[in-house]
């Protein structure tokens, strides 16, 4: 039985150096089709083979920079969205401190009036702007104006407390205006314990009771000084 046998083709040693030369650029990543293609000359069995390898290194090619264009795109659309994240975010502070000023009343005193709904994140920011700022001024009176919450059930008043307990901690003293008779009423509903909280009606009666406060401890200071 007669077999073929195989076609023995002779190759210019130029040739297969085109080839590794296009390979290697490819495996660098600096392969350029206007540059780097293989120059096919003779058209015999080989240059078939140049052939596809001239459309495997453009489409690679044209592969590796679709890839490339879509990685620009993607790292513009992050740091587009870093920049919005960022706005949010300088926008949410700003809304924050908006939304819970901390007043310098009068010297020595601060007020934290408050509006709307007292959440158990929101109480958390308030009380630590509170305290920061009683520790940059030492401030040794604050007043938690509540003239403009409108509900105040368990856990709200749980946060005032906490709030006017986290102030004395530092030397301060403290008390809660605003209280309406409708909020007094519903307090004593819910049975919320604030007899070791100072509560006035009035942000006016506060300000008199920090005062009173302030003269009466000055008062004491000098009585112990000159007791010495």
């Amino acid at each position: 039985m007669n077999q073929s046998q195989p076609q023995v083709i002779e190759i210019n040693l130029e040739r297969l150096e085109r080839i590794r030369d296009v390979l290697a650029m490819i495996s660098l990543g600096e392969f350029n089709p206007d540059e780097h293609l293989i120059a096919v000359e003779n058209h015999d069995v080989f240059s078939s083979f140049e052939d596809t390898i001239n459309l495997f290194a453009r489409q690679l090619h044209a592969s590796v920079q679709e890839s490339e264009q879509s990685m620009l795109k993607l790292d513009a659309a992050r740091r587009e969205l870093e920049e919005k994240l960022s706005t949010i975010e300088k926008q949410r502070l700003a809304i924050r401190d908006l939304s819970t000023p901390i007043i310098e009343l009068w010297e020595d005193v601060l007020t934290l009036p408050i509006v709307g709904v007292v959440d158990t994140q929101r109480s958390l920011e308030m009380t630590e702007r509170l305290l920061h700022r009683i520790s940059q001024g030492k401030a040794r009176c604050a007043i938690i104006d509540i003239t403009g919450v409108e509900v105040v059930d368990t856990s709200t008043a749980n946060h005032f407390v906490k709030m006017v307990n986290a102030a004395r901690l530092l030397g301060t003293y403290c008390v809660v205006t605003g209280i309406s008779p409708v909020i007094a009423q519903t307090l004593t509903q819910i049975g919320v314990d604030l007899r070791d909280v100072k509560t006035l009606g009035s942000l006016r009666d506060g300000l008199k009771e920090c005062f009173l406060y302030l003269r009466n401890h000055t008062a004491h200071r000098a009585l112990d000084a000159g007791g010495r």
